[in-house]
């Protein structure tokens, strides 16, 4: 049988002569390159080297300033707001913030913290990152962000926040087309959840082409659960307010102003400005309130509402009456000699300013714009003011109804139902015609519950009997003058 050979193994003294030889190569070579180049030359190539024989990872990282040049990078507001929706028990540090105006408490992240998301199975690492102000000897800034003077003389950088988002580079495409716009979506729906509606009062300077807005916060608590309303019409309000909502797209595909406007009418104290609180506190829009009456040109009315924002609503109360209005012949309207209707401050001021500020080009001035108008009388409207574009949805505010005494009673006495008093007062409620305000201030007269109703039951009583007494418009009892009834409504 024939024997395998096996190569030689080399011998300590042989390894030992071969080190020897390579150590020596390189302390000559080292010696070459140090006398042939100069330091310069040296560390650039050397920096070169490091350069393109460094391992390449395989993780990106994206940053959000929290400033764009001068102004503020929405991405970042966004990702804040998404990141703090996101923190969990086991976070460390956390910042706590509150302003003077907000009711709520604000928790952020703080200096470096990381929070782990995933999407889609794409495992993303968030970090806060804030660099301090660094004072320096030297008389300028060089980073590129920006600086200044101290009181000293020496310069120093601004403060510089941004938040690092981190994974994995090929995952690049799915995060900046589907997980960046779900962080802005997120961040609006927790800034909606958390928003103070305001009310602005628009006012002119003292009726010239200037302007400015007063504001506070709206309290009014009216929401669609507690309007003494018809269900089903509160349904169809809703309805319509989410519908426009969603239709951006549609508007701009169309080529509408992305605006809806509302007309409320009716007799006086049915609701409508509870209507609007409502309509404010269900869409988490400002108000803007405008007297027709301070303005005093059509240009005034431009420059008040280049003042108002997006995602707001603009209210005209009792249009009818606040100002007269010529229309666009110039003639007056023939009810303008009626004691509630004002004269006119100044002929710049015309029916067709507010119309081209309505739908013309000036609508189109901002975004998600509401614009609602309130009337006791909507046969003195012009019919240029009433048609679609302009008001497209006109809503009946109608006397009391049952169902809106039954939303009543729940609101203020906290009662669902009443064996025999429920159906007394509904049968007189048919019979009556009584607004939601005069009800609610039966009801606000005592705790006791069979106190109020009964109070209520006489109540509607005596206003049952006063309406049978009432003679061509006119009532007697109580001075209060009302219109006939007209033959035909239409809501």
């Amino acid at each position: 049988m024939a024997s395998r050979s096996f190569p030689e193994m080399p011998t300590p003294s042989s390894l030992l002569s071969a080190y020897a030889s390579m150590s020596t190569s390189i302390m000559l070579f080292r010696t070459m390159f140090d006398q042939l180049f100069p330091r310069q030359l040296r560390r650039y190539v050397v920096d070169a080297v490091r350069f393109y024989w460094k391992p390449k990872s395989s993780k990106l990282t994206l940053v959000f300033e929290e400033k764009d040049g001068m102004s503020m990078n929405h991405m970042f507001e966004a990702a804040e707001a998404f990141l703090c929706s996101r923190i969990n028990p086991d976070s460390e540090r956390l910042r706590i913030t509150k302003s003077v105006k907000e009711n709520h408490i604000n928790i952020k992240f703080a200096d470096s913290e990381e929070v782990v998301d995933s999407f889609e199975g794409i495992m993303l690492t968030w970090k806060y990152v804030r660099h301090q102000p660094q004072p320096s000897g030297g008389g300028g800034d060089d980073s590129g962000y920006g600086g200044g003077k101290n009181s000293s003389g020496g310069s120093f950088s601004l403060e510089r926040k941004y938040i690092e988002l981190k994974f994995d580079k090929k995952y690049k495409e799915t995060i900046i087309t589907s997980y960046l716009p779900l962080i802005i979506k997120k961040s609006q729906e927790l800034e909606n959840e958390k928003k103070v509606v305001k009310l602005h009062n628009l006012q002119s300077y003292g009726g010239g082409p200037g302007g400015f807005k007063e504001s506070v916060n709206l309290d009014h608590p009216s929401t669609f659960d507690t309007l003494a309303m018809d269900p089903k019409m509160k349904k169809a309000i809703i309805d319509d307010l989410d519908l426009f909502l969603k239709r951006r797209d549609f508007y701009r595909r169309v080529g509408k102003a992305w605006k809806r406007g509302y007309l409320l009418y009716g007799p006086p104290g049915t609701g409508k400005s509870s209507l609007i609180a409502a309509m404010a506190n269900y869409l988490k829009f400002d108000i803007y309130d405008l007297q027709l009456m301070n303005v005093g040109s059509d240009s005034s009315l431009k420059k008040l509402m280049l003042r108002t924002s997006n995602r707001s609503i603009l209210v005209i109360e009792d249009i009818d009456c606040s100002i007269q209005l010529p229309d666009r012949k110039g003639a007056m309207p023939m009810f303008s000699k009626l004691p509630d209707v004002k004269p006119v401050r100044d002929s710049q001021f015309s029916l067709s300013g507010l119309l081209n500020f309505i739908d013309g080009l000036w609508s189109c001035c901002g975004d998600e714009r509401i614009i609602i108008f309130t009337t006791n009388h909507k046969e003195r409207l012009d019919p240029a003011l009433l048609r679609p574009g302009r008001m497209d949805v006109h809503i009946h505010m109608s006397y009391l109804t049952t169902e809106g005494f039954k939303t009543l009673a729940a609101n203020y006495l906290n009662i669902h139902d009443h064996h025999w008093r429920f159906r007394e007062i509904k049968e007189l409620i048919n019979d009556t015609k009584v607004t939601p305000a005069e009800v609610a201030e039966e009801l606000m007269k005592s705790d006791n519950s069979e106190v109020v109703l009964e109070g209520l039951v006489n109540f509607l009583k005596r206003k049952k009997t006063e309406d049978e007494t009432t003679k061509d418009g006119v009532h007697y009892g109580e001075g209060e003058v009302r219109e006939p009834k007209k033959a035909k409504v239409i809501s």
